[in-house]
């Protein structure tokens, strides 16, 4: 791949620091107003001052002279991460949007047969074809606003056999996307109706069968636990991370979404990468993250679905916790693949600076699912996954409600295209093993 380099563009981009940005650092976002890149093999050799990196490109072998890309004066960029999702799912929930707007509660709706039960029937039921598909669609959708990178859980397989091919669809359907997709095993999503009244004995499945299963597998990268009340208690949750940890899986919690179980305590005690949600924390669990280096991963498009009170996140930045942005898209709760709206939920709804808010849907976003020696931010040695926005500064993501802010996404330094999904792309035909 010959060098390319970006010129006539307004660089905005948080610098890393090899630890996430916290505090009043969160909004420390550097700006070179005339700037350029040179890539080279997908990969940043320099960015700076357009004339700096023209001189720099001069004085290149003739073999190496790289081809010019103009990007029109417009603002630039590091391609947006996804640091937590569920986009791996069979069928969509619509009819549960509709009882929420009725009144009904998240947890009612779980007790019920509905919520994430309903979507372990479905994709049990779902072929793989079928279900790569709609994975497929849901990160080519994430790409067109911006996505670049983005992690997909398990979790509405629970068993063994279902959870181990949901991991290999969510692997495949990164590579058919030509993004980088980081897998998380969420096996502890839900108890699973063939273990109602029976969490213990469904926790030593986990434990016993698929943690061994899926570390043997090799694609998860991480292990996520619900933490919440009628889902998995504290010490339950603690064995499964415990486990986890043992067989070189990172550790990620759902963490006091609706009720405070303690789950940002438990995360800070466990040193897990980041705990998720957050809605019901209370401030010695948030200070205790802090003291203990997890990220807090706030997903206010779920409040947004669910009308609850957005998680803290003004002060949680004021506590000096680094804050990372996802958009949890997922079939129920919170069905939105667009981080440019999650951005301008924080910007709008949650306190945050456009710069706290593009450090958390960048940088913040790539520690969350330990991308950051790749991406995150736009510096030498990093790949140059980057945004052209149609606005002058990152605050236009949030400015221009509504819209796609995005006008090119850019992976490795090439213009990622973004294709309809083509059923059977080597997808296999028949069903998952456990019955689907």
């Amino acid at each position: 791949m010959p060098a390319t380099l970006f010129h006539n563009a307004s660089i905005f981009t948080p610098l890393d620091a090899k630890a996430p940005l916290s505090g009043p650092r969160q909004g420390n976002v550097k700006n070179i107003p005339h700037g350029a890149m040179l890539v080279r093999d997908g990969v940043i050799a320099a960015v700076g001052d357009e004339n700096e990196i023209f001189r720099l490109a001069a004085d290149m072998r003739d073999a190496e002279v790289p081809e010019t890309n103009n990007l029109g004066g417009g603002c630039v960029i590091p391609g947006f991460v996804d640091p937590h999702t569920h986009m791996c799912f069979a069928r969509r929930r619509e009819n549960e949007f509709r009882m929420r707007i009725a009144g009904a509660d998240y947890l009612d709706i779980l007790k019920a047969g509905g919520g994430i039960l309903r979507s372990v029937k479905d994709v049990r039921e779902a072929s793989d074809e079928d279900l790569l598909r709609v994975t497929l669609e849901n990160i080519q959708n994430a790409c067109r606003s911006g996505t670049t990178s983005l992690e997909i859980k398990s979790g509405y397989g629970l068993n063994p056999a279902d959870e181990l091919s949901m991991l290999e669809i969510i692997a495949k359907a990164g590579a058919l996307a030509r993004i980088d997709v980081t897998a998380t095993f969420m096996g502890a999503h839900a108890v699973p109706d063939e273990y109602k009244n029976k969490a213990e004995e469904y926790v030593d499945l986990v434990i016993n069968e698929m943690l061994p299963a899926v570390a043997e597998q090799g694609i998860a990268r991480y292990c996520d636990v619900f933490c919440e009340q009628g889902v998995f208690g504290r010490e339950q949750c603690r064995r499964v991370l415990s486990s986890a940890r043992d067989l070189g899986l990172g550790l990620k919690i759902h963490a006091d979404e609706v009720h405070d179980l303690g789950g940002a305590k438990l995360a800070a005690e466990m040193r897990a990468v980041s705990a998720e949600h957050l809605l019901a924390a209370d401030a010695d669990g948030l200070l205790a993250m802090a003291a203990g280096g997890v990220l807090a991963v706030l997903l206010p498009a779920t409040a947004y679905s669910l009308r609850k009170p957005y998680a803290r996140g003004r002060d949680m930045i004021n506590m000096n916790l680094p804050v990372a942005l996802a958009t949890d898209c997922n079939p129920g709760s919170c069905f939105c693949e667009s981080m440019p709206f999650v951005f301008g939920l924080a910007v709008m709804n949650m306190g945050f600076t456009p710069e706290e808010a593009l450090t958390a849907s960048t940088l913040n976003a790539a520690y969350a699912v330990g991308d950051n020696a790749r991406r995150g931010s736009l510096e030498p040695g990093k790949d140059a996954d980057f945004l052209l926005l149609d606005g002058e500064t990152p605050a236009a993501v949030a400015y221009h409600a509504g819209t796609n802010p995005v006008r090119r996404v850019y992976k490795r330094g090439r213009e990622l295209v973004i294709d309809n999904p083509q059923p059977c792309m080597a997808a296999g035909g028949g069903h998952h093993a456990g019955g689907r």
